[in-house]
């Protein structure tokens, strides 16, 4: 069809016109101020057949912008309101001088495993975290606000082992001053230089702690004279940083080190406008039993209230609760304030970006988007998974001169956990060996995990969390491997030992018994009674118990008491209903699974 087309009168919308791609010609012709009429009458008279309802092509919108001289930019779905909701902030009075506020400084704490740093928070908070941790790693980020006499600092606690490289930087960013913890007897160590380097990349002020003076083979000056290598200088050598010497296990400079942070926080004058909508970063997320998606947020500037519509990555919702670092549920949360949100669509990953949105439409269009382009991503990431080889077998294959691709389907109990196992993982690929992650998830593993598995022939890794019955079984009907760890030093020296063929485990773990808690009982001066039946096996009394809630380890000891009624036994087979005590932990809910396990020696083959 011939012709010269001609367009209507009306003017053309001034500035950059932005539209999502995928629209009809209804949908995209009233952004230009013009008809579908003069769209489709346009293409036709280019050759183009076209409806109104048809979706048109990137190349049919810019040439028909081109005829009535529109500059026009083309995004993908959900882009817009991306586009508008950083331009809600980009225009925002947040820099209006009177408006600032001074704001509680963001201290994180880093250095080399074991040197302190969980300790000195310890002592902080006067809360004990270390116990109980596995391997003593502080296994995820946390964070905590403080207030002392003269002021109030939150604290981040990013963990010290080599895993956690991409989320201690990821503290460095968000952070005003780094408290650097070096041991006096150990001195600068690797990940002690590593920290240097992520606190001086963002460009913050360092106070060295010199911890652990205390000890007989501690020595402060050759600490010294390591960290004038790193070019940080004390004040007593001529230098500009703020050495603090303490033992934080004997509660000795503590004060003084607090005292130090808010100097420098008046110094480098910390202000945020705490009017206006809220953004800030997702510093943990996990998925919580009963409260569903949580996210741990450090607030950066505004007010964060109940019920304000958000989006962080690809997960959207509107806060239906907040709780601060003591536990405590808030109404609102300023700048510099760490508190846990919950009313997400889905678990954020950590870093993530978060905002209050206009409205929960614009949240709700902006997380789906983010989230369908985050999935299509993944699948193209995806595409290098083959047809692999189980762990056990990875050897036989390397001995026969061919490249092993080893499928691994990871499942771990935070983001930040899924994280670091990620990129340790990675970190161990060679020429010889290849790594696929088919699937990567936070929770338990589930018996849709071991179907994906069977199907790609992937070995499933678990970090700090547990299968439940029904995925154990089908994983042995389906021959599946699924191997669970605590300790990530364990998880990466069993791959690697696979990978040169060293993999000859001496023990294995046996699940002897799965009980379900039905009820809870509060018995004067002995706590908590689980009222339970005894799903599988045997349950015995003093076996090795883990308590598993959703799929995931929360506890793990033994049992302490064991009753049928009123009288102790020694067991408990299946079927039968009894009561069980635990050492140590009260925290018990109805539908919580205790289970009981032995490691038995298996024979090198």
């Amino acid at each position: 069809m011939g012709g010269t087309y001609i367009a209507s009168n009306a003017p053309v919308p001034e500035g950059t016109i932005v539209v999502e791609r995928g629209v009809s010609a209804q949908e995209f012709a009233p952004k230009l101020n013009r008809s579908a009429a003069d769209v489709i009458r346009f293409l036709m008279s280019n050759g183009e057949m076209v409806t109104a309802t048809m979706t048109l092509s990137d190349e049919q919108m810019e040439l028909f912008a081109l005829e009535i001289g529109a500059e026009l930019l083309l995004v993908e779905a959900g882009q817009q309101e991306e586009l508008e909701l950083q331009a809600m902030f980009d225009d925002s009075d947040d820099d209006i001088e009177e408006l600032q506020e001074v704001r509680a400084p963001i201290v994180t704490i880093m250095g080399h495993v074991d040197h302190g740093k969980t300790t000195l928070l310890d002592k902080i908070r006067n809360a004990n975290v270390v116990a109980g941790e596995a391997g003593g790693i502080t296994q995820h980020i946390g964070a905590y606000q403080v207030e002392i006499p003269t002021g109030k600092i939150t604290f981040l606690d990013t963990p010290g082992h080599a895993a956690f490289t991409k989320m201690r930087a990821r503290g460095a960013q968000v952070t005003d001053i780094v408290v650097l913890m070096v041991a006096a007897d150990d001195g600068v160590m690797p990940q002690t230089i590593e920290a240097i380097n992520h606190a001086k990349a963002a460009d913050v002020p360092i106070i060295v702690a010199i911890n652990k003076i205390d000890k007989e083979n501690a020595d402060v000056q050759r600490t010294l004279s390591q960290l004038s290598e790193q070019e940080l200088v004390a004040e007593s050598w001529g230098g500009d940083t703020i050495m603090v010497e303490m033992s934080a296990q004997q509660n000795l400079g503590v004060d003084d080190l607090l005292e130090q942070l808010l100097v420098v926080a008046e110094l480098e004058e910390l202000t945020a406008n705490p009017t206006g909508r809220a953004k800030g970063a997702v510093l943990e997320a996990n998925l919580d039993t009963g409260r569903g998606p949580v996210a741990t947020i450090l607030i950066d500037k505004g007010t964060l209230k109940v019920g304000d519509p958000i989006v962080a990555g690809g997960a959207w919702g509107r806060v239906r609760a907040m709780i601060d670092s003591t536990g405590k549920q808030v109404k609102e949360a300023g700048p510099s304030t760490p508190v846990q949100v919950l009313g997400l669509s889905s678990v954020p990953n950590a870093g993530d970006e978060f905002r209050v949105a206009p409205d929960e439409k614009t949240a709700r269009t902006v997380g789906e988007a983010r989230e369908q382009r985050q999935r299509l991503t993944a699948q193209r990431g995806d595409a290098r998974v083959q047809r692999g080889v189980k762990l056990e077998d990875i050897f036989s294959q390397i001995q026969a001169g061919e490249v092993a691709t080893l499928n691994l389907v990871l499942k771990a109990d935070v983001q930040g956990s899924l994280e670091a196992v990620t990129e340790s993982l990675r970190r161990l690929e060679r020429d010889t060996v290849k790594l696929a992650f088919v699937h990567r998830a936070v929770g338990g593993v589930t018996e849709n995990d071991i179907q994906l598995a069977a199907a790609t022939n992937a070995t499933i890794i678990g970090f700090n969390v547990r299968p439940d019955r029904k995925a154990r079984d089908m994983a042995d009907a389906e021959h599946v491997e699924i191997r669970t760890y605590e300790i990530i030093y364990k998880l990466l020296e069993d791959i690697e030992r696979a990978m040169v063929g060293l993999l000859a485990p001496e023990f294995e773990e046996v699940v002897t018994g799965e009980a379900e808690v039905r009820e809870v009982f509060k018995v004067p001066k002995i706590g908590s009674i689980a009222g339970c039946q005894v799903r599988s096996g045997v349950i015995t009394r003093g076996s090795k118990v883990r308590f598993i809630r959703e799929g995931v380890i929360i506890w793990k000891g033994a049992i302490n008491s064991l009753r049928r009624f009123k009288d102790d036994v020694r067991e408990v087979r299946e079927g039968f209903e009894c009561g069980i005590g635990l050492t140590d932990f009260q925290d018990l809910k109805g539908g919580d699974l205790i289970e009981t396990f032995e490691e038995r020696e298996i024979a090198r083959v």
